[in-house]
Formats: C-alpha cells, structure tokens, sequence
C-alpha cells in the first residue's frame, strides 16, 4: 500500500519524507490557499518545490471545470516536473478530460468520488488513480469503506488498471481497514501516518527495557 500525504505544508511533507515510508503528495486549491499560495506561478513554483522533496506521484488540481479549461491547465501542470498527475474532477467534462489525457501519455487522478458508478467511469476512461472521499461519506452517515469495498471488487472483476487511492483517510483504523480491503493508496494528514506508531504496550514495553537496564547497569 502506497501512503501520500494530503497537504501542501512543505515542513509535514519533509516529515513525512524524513520517516521514509512516504510514496507520494496530493494537494488541491483549498490546502495551495491553507499555505497562503496564491497565484499561477507562486502555485507553480510551490509545486515545484513539493516534488523537489517527494520521490512519487504529485496530484496538482485542475481549477476549470470545462473541457478545455482542463486540458489548458492539466497540460500545463504537466510542465512543472515528471511526476506530477493530473487532479481531474468527477464531473462530464471531467471524464472527457481523463480520456484525452490517458490517450496522451498522461496521468490523472479523478477527484470527488463518491459512488461505484462514479469509480467505473473514471477507470474506463483511462484514470491512473481514482480518489473515493471516505470520510466526507462517513460525515453523512453513508459507509465509505464500503465505497473502497465496491470499487475493488469492480476493478479486479474486469482488471482494471487504475489504482484506487483511498482520499479524506481521517484515523488508522480507516487506514487499517483499507489496506485489507486492498486499497492501492492512501493519502491522508501526518497525523495519520504518526499515529500508526502508537500502541501502549510499545510505551510501557519500551519504559520496562529501559528501567531494568538501568537496575544492571546503573
């Protein structure tokens, strides 16, 4: 399972990167906005500077929603570094998009999933990640691990290619339970990632070593 971080922070990126287990970024306008980035080229160069640090894949958001908006910016997204993909929303002209980036070379990462069906469409047209939004799900009393559960059984049924990349990962046990249902990624806070180091008998295990070694050798 891959982990990404869901941020534009660059010092939590560098964290993350720093712990060595980090496979990739995403970001969108609101966290680009979160950091005061403003404006086409400081975007541009924030960009820029994320894939500087990170080794994998850098989700960078398209802001039009018509076809040729999306192919104006994504094509120009492109230009930043070889690792950025292309952040599609699941919207008409956002599959379209999907399709004439994918017959292009291109990668994409369909955004603002929320149902199966959704899911289908962005891999026939060619996504290289699809991005269902558990936690927004669970905010309305709707499973979103079950969302993961469907898209997985969709895309092993008809081997699919494109890689489900479990987004808004709020707690490890979301995290926990994606990877068992076979999630490809996860993007999530830093908090997520650390959390997975917690376990109180780790704590006490470890002030127990530590005691008795200081009971032997002073």
């Amino acid at each position: 399972m891959k982990f990404f971080i869901d941020t534009a922070n660059l010092s939590e990126i560098k964290e993350a990167h720093e712990l060595g287990v980090l496979d990739g970024v995403t970001t969108n306008p609101s966290l680009m906005a979160k950091e005061g980035i403003s404006g086409k080229d400081n975007v541009f160069k924030h960009y820029k500077a994320i894939c500087d640090i990170v080794d994998g894949d850098v989700s960078a958001e398209v802001i039009a929603t018509d076809l040729a908006g999306m192919i104006r910016e994504g094509e120009e997204l492109v230009t930043i570094d070889d690792k950025i993909v292309v952040k599609i929303p699941m919207i008409k002209d956002g599959i379209k998009a999907i399709k004439y980036f994918s017959d292009r070379g291109i990668r994409t990462n369909c955004t603002l999933v929320f149902s199966a069906g959704q899911a289908l469409l962005a891999a026939k047209a060619g996504a290289t990640y699809v991005s269902p939004f558990i936690g927004r799900l669970d905010d309305i009393s709707q499973d979103g691990l079950e969302l993961i559960e469907q898209i997985r059984l969709i895309y092993d049924n008809y081997a699919y290619e494109t890689q489900i990349l479990a987004a808004s990962v709020r707690h490890t046990m979301h995290l926990i339970k994606c990877a068992e249902i076979g999630a490809n990624v996860m993007t999530g806070p830093l908090s997520v990632m650390l959390a997975l180091l917690n376990h109180p008998l780790t704590d006490s295990g470890l002030a127990k070593f530590l005691a008795d070694h200081k009971k032997v050798n002073g």
